[in-house]
């Protein structure tokens, strides 16, 4: 297989939400109009061919002249199955995936189908905004219980955390690995977690859809794999769209191992008609799990070589604070020291520097003072940013 992740691709005028309608967002949040020149490192998809073997399949499906009504075949649930197994010492029993269009509507599934509006919804801040966004837009009660920083790295207050569970949550959805933070989370950090989750019957949504892109030290520890996970209500949300860069191929499975669980999501399913893939989309899942390994391999080890360039060049800038991350292609930097409000920093970098970043509200209170910057880019981008970053705050 033949891999660059050197080499540039025009996104512009690609109906990419990455490259075309952040401009949008920055006119309407940040009154940017003149965004032409500005360069968007925010939202989390790759800036990488994504591997030929994807498009290969889906180029021999398109062969065949006929898209009829189709179903996931057990090829397609075997591939998932052995990779899971490969590279995360897991084993996935078929019968127990349920396909959906992504992981974020399959929070939205799993919330509607195990609460009823008014329910408590507990997650630990920061976090990806749809863990609040989605139960809020169904009418649940989210209570937000604060991850502590130490040392530049996340750590859960379990005891802060069994308080919230104290009063009456019903779900707690964990982000493993976390993002925005990169924590790779701990056997025992998740035994602790499913002992609560068990003592106080509170269901445990594991979204783990950056479990593939870990560095060399840390490793993903499945949820469903750890001490007493039998024991306690779980269901696992997986894609290989951050994995392969497939988001717009719109793909994810939950994985139920409880009959009674995954009988009432079904139930929820077919109620609004989902629970299969579209034939191209499962044409890539298993290409992308058969065949995929090599391109994957590489591109960890591009990303982590474009991790030690940002963290070094940003440390070097003063009032910021940088650590590479365990997990993910995301990094988040700590700009507390500089006294910039958000408003401010954020100007600075979208009219000074013309550069795109998250700002850390997005992901809760708990993220005022930081950024999440994605450096799935040619190196040359993420130097290009480096510059841009420097450039706002001189």
């Amino acid at each position: 297989m033949s891999i660059n992740f050197d080499e540039h691709y025009n996104r512009r005028n690609t109906n990419s939400l990455k490259w075309d309608q952040f401009k949008d967002r920055i006119r309407a949040k940040y009154n940017v109009v003149d965004s032409d020149d500005i360069l968007p490192m925010w939202v989390a998809d790759m800036d990488f061919a994504i591997p030929t073997v994807i498009t290969d399949a889906i180029k021999n499906r398109l062969d065949h002249p006929i898209f009829g009504y189709s179903y996931v075949s057990d090829s397609c649930k075997e591939a998932i199955q052995r990779w899971f197994e490969k590279h995360h010492n897991w084993t996935i029993d078929t019968k127990t995936i349920l396909f959906h269009q992504g992981v974020v509507p399959a929070i939205a599934t799993i919330v509607e189908t195990f609460t009823k509006p008014g329910d408590k919804i507990c997650i630990s801040t920061p976090v990806y905004p749809a863990f609040f966004n989605i139960p809020q837009a169904l009418k649940r009660e989210v209570i937000a219980c604060d991850l502590v920083l130490n040392h530049n790295a996340y750590e859960y207050d379990f005891n802060a955390l069994e308080e919230a569970f104290k009063t009456g949550v019903k779900v707690y959805i964990l982000c493993s690995p976390h993002n925005p933070g990169g924590v790779a989370w701990s056997k025992e950090d998740l035994e602790h977690l499913v002992q609560l989750c068990i003592k106080y019957d509170v269901l445990l949504l594991s979204d783990e859809i950056h479990a593939d892109i870990v560095f060399n030290g840390y490793k993903h520890i499945p949820t469903l794999t750890v001490k007493d996970a039998d024991k306690a209500k779980i269901v696992t949300c997986i894609a290989p769209t951050k994995t392969f860069n497939i988001a717009g191929i719109h793909a994810a499975f939950m994985v139920v191992p409880d009959d009674q669980l995954r009988l009432k999501l079904n139930q929820n399913l077919q109620a609004h008609g989902l629970g299969e893939l579209n034939l191209l989309a499962a044409a890539a899942v298993e290409a992308a799990y058969e065949k995929g390994e090599e391109w994957l391999n590489n591109m960890i080890q591009y990303i982590s070589n474009n991790m030690d360039y940002v963290v070094d060049e940003l440390n070097k800038v003063e009032g910021i604070s940088v650590t590479k991350p365990n997990a993910s292609y995301l990094i988040w930097i700590d700009y507390r020291e500089t006294g910039l409000s958000e408003d401010d920093m954020m100007q600075r970098l979208l009219v000074k520097g013309r550069l795109a970043i998250e700002p850390g509200t997005k992901y809760g209170e708990a993220g005022r003072g930081f950024l999440r910057i994605n450096v799935a880019c040619p190196l040359e981008t993420v130097k290009d940013g480096v510059a841009r970053f420097k450039k706002a705050l001189s």
